[in-house]
């Protein structure tokens, strides 16, 4: 670990210097009038970067448009030195519909923005450390396109990962440091350490520091600075970033800095604070002010600037305070992106093709998109080398496609999905997969919080393509900790597509539409019908389709249609299922020989409920069945919805199956068949409702 000094041999620029104080100034003068106007600010939360100005600026002002800086919600002096106008954060700040990073919906100095000649910020959330991944991904990403040959930057971009000391305790950041050091991306973190967490003091959250913590990952170059010396925040972040441009290579800069204003102005400084007077000395604002009267500058000068900044900031306020607010129906606006594939294209059925397997179907889509997108790639758990994926999903593609294309990562189910928000950024197209769905938890963080917000949040300019390919289900005692069913707490994450094929042909044709689709698509994929050895599932095999043969997410199948007689005589009935409940349903309809209507939703996010209404209003009597445990599950509260919207039509009560309400699915093979449902269970049920 090194200590930066300064350099009297790389002395700054009076320009510099004068331009750094008269954003400094635009800074401190923001933080006093927010503070005056708290009868209009206070509304909505806020934090201000005071204390915090020069080594935000320092690193601002040194960005290129190429690059990426992941601004965490103290760093409106980062905005500012990249070019935002005040007015511009203000919108943000009073919620205004042109706010220009979200459109009101989100909080102050959470940016996120795509402008040519600026460099570029993803969306993050408020849960302080998540931005590390995602970060860590677009870092990730550059260093893919630049290994394929596909960037088109003549100076090499790099990320910056903006952090408070507070936050380097989420495992997330390990996570992500993790990453970073093994293979060496193009990053820097950027520590910003005022020794506070909310009303928490370090003493009480970590046992070092972030430069003694980066000590264990081996590969990133650790610095220590004083963040409130705006000469040396310069030109140590000047050394560092072109250090990263040209080796290539991650660093950490930890920065000392002071926090002279409230935590955020929900929370005053004076309600918990003791050590206010000790950080006054280290106001980089005067530091930087001395600097500039050492080199010349008469006090009329820095008293004009000031002056002029406070008018300044004063005309943007009231600029900002006259936009119009949100309207009622901007609520609806961007929560997919289009999608290109809207019908089904391709040949199902090809003349002279073999009947595949769903796993081997599965496989060739991704070999196929591999073939054709050199922006793709393919990694999780396993996935790369010689295995190819426990459930040999991935055989043989790594060999093919090489080592950085279809690659293992380490044990980091958060990393594996949060880093899809910062390749999607840059241009890549990530497929990734969780190993087991009973294993998708501690990336289900980076789900909700980053993946399935970013083009919500960032009111439309960051869309995330991301393919999560997920194995799920209990096939032959697989136990408690690989047999779940997790779908209805996915489906519970808005912003989000959930797709769920029951066969080879819909396997292959809704991957690669989830693939093509511009928005997050989670896939599951049923480990007992990988193969088509579950007894009652060989229907799952079928002929496999063509290559670019897609299906359009959200369009439900009738996998076994009723015999149209039956159901004029009123004698007939729906199951709404989807995966293993396809095949359950349609073994135990041979017990009811044209009787039973099976509909395959396919897609559980978007879902078809056309196809449901409709198939309600043609039989009256409807089961929904699923493999999830019943109770508060998807399928339960589509039941709801149905009696409602179904009522007048229905001439039985809706009926619902699913698994048993236990914690987990037990190893034994006997315990395990008592909770699950089969065709037998099934059978019994459907009788039931067809004699109602």
């Amino acid at each position: 670990m090194a200590t930066s000094t300064k350099d009297s041999a790389t002395t700054l620029s009076i320009d510099t210097l004068k331009r750094a104080y008269e954003l400094m100034s635009t800074a401190k003068a923001m933080a006093e009038l927010f503070e005056e106007r708290k009868d209009i600010t206070s509304k909505y939360v806020h934090a201000t970067s005071r204390g915090h100005e020069a080594i935000q600026l320092a690193l601002a002002m040194q960005l290129l448009p190429q690059d990426f800086v992941s601004p965490y919600y103290r760093d409106d002096a980062i905005l500012l030195g990249i070019g935002m106008k005040p007015h511009e954060l203000m919108l943000q700040l009073m919620a205004k519909r042109d706010d220009p990073f979200s459109g009101g919906r989100t909080y102050y100095a959470h940016p996120s923005l795509r402008r040519d000649h600026m460099p570029k910020i993803t969306h993050q959330s408020s849960s302080t450390g998540m931005q590390a991944i995602p970060t860590t991904g677009v870092a990730q990403g550059m260093q893919y396109l630049e290994s394929q040959n596909l960037a088109t930057s003549d100076i090499p971009p790099l990320a910056v990962c903006s952090i408070g000391d507070g936050a380097m305790t989420e495992g997330e950041v390990s996570e992500a440091m993790q990453m970073a050091a093994l293979h060496q991306f193009p990053i820097l973190y950027l520590v910003q350490d005022n020794g506070w967490g909310i009303s928490a003091h370090k003493g009480e959250m970590y046992a070092q520091n972030a430069a003694e913590f980066a000590k264990g990952f081996k590969g990133i170059e650790v610095l220590s600075i004083d963040g409130s010396d705006f000469e040396e925040c310069y030109q140590t972040l000047q050394q560092v970033l072109n250090i990263i441009r040209k080796e290539r290579r991650p660093f950490l800069l930890h920065a000392t800095v002071p926090l002279l204003n409230h935590h955020t102005s929900g929370v005053r400084k004076e309600w918990y604070r003791n050590d206010l007077e000790s950080h006054q000395p280290e106001d980089p604002f005067f530091k930087l002010q001395a600097a500039l009267k050492e080199r010349n500058i008469k006090d009329k000068a820095l008293e004009d600037i000031e002056r002029q900044a406070r008018t300044y900031v004063e005309t943007e306020f009231e600029q900002a305070m006259a936009m119009e607010d949100p309207r009622p129906e901007d609520l609806f606006d961007h929560i997919y992106h289009p999608t290109p594939v809207t019908e089904e294209k391709g040949e199902r059925t090809p003349e002279g093709a073999e009947e595949v397997v769903m796993v081997d179907a599965a496989l060739h889509a991704v070999n196929q998109i591999l073939h054709e997108y050199p922006e793709a790639l393919l990694y999780g758990q396993d996935v790369g080398g010689e295995l190819g994926g426990v459930f040999r999903e991935a055989a043989l593609l790594a060999k093919r496609y090489g080592d950085q294309r279809v690659f293992n990562t380490p044990i980091q189910e958060g990393y594996i999905i949060g880093s899809t928000v910062g390749m999607s950024a840059v241009g890549c197209k990530p497929i990734v997969e969780i190993q087991f769905a009973d294993y998708i938890w501690p990336g289900v963080n980076q789900l909700y919080a980053e993946v399935s917000r970013s083009y919500y949040l960032s009111n439309g300019k960051w869309p995330v393509q991301s393919l999560i390919r997920v194995p799920i289900g209990a096939y032959g005692s697989g136990g408690p900790f690989h047999s779940s069913s997790v779908e209805s707490a996915i489906l519970t994450i808005k912003g989000v597509k959930v797709v769920y094929p029951s066969n080879a042909a819909d396997m292959k044709g809704l991957l690669r539409a989830a693939f093509l689709d511009p928005n997050p698509v989670v896939i599951f994929e049923h480990k007992g019908l990988y193969w088509g050895k579950v007894p009652g599932s060989k229907a799952s095999k079928t002929i496999e389709p063509s290559d670019d043969y897609v299906i359009p997410l959200g369009k439900a199948r009738i996998h076994q249609a009723a015999d149209p007689e039956m159901v004029e005589n009123g004698a007939s009935c729906l199951v709404v299922t989807y995966g293993m409940g396809v095949h359950w349903a349609t073994h135990a309809s041979k017990m009811f020989p044209g009787q039973v209507e099976v509909l395959d939703l396919r897609t559980l996010e978007p879902l078809d409920w056309v196809a449901i209404e409709s198939g309600a209003k043609k039989h009256n009597k409807v089961l929904f069945l699923t493999e999830e445990v019943l109770a508060n599950s998807f399928m339960e509260s589509l039941a709801g919805r149905l009696s409602f919207s179904c009522f007048q039509y229905l001439d039985a009560p809706v009926h619902t199956m699913g698994a048993e309400n236990t914690p987990a699915i037990p190893l034994n093979s006997t315990l395990e068949s008592a909770m699950l449902p089969n065709a037998d269970k099934v059978a019994a049920k459907i009788e039931e409702l067809l004699n109602y």
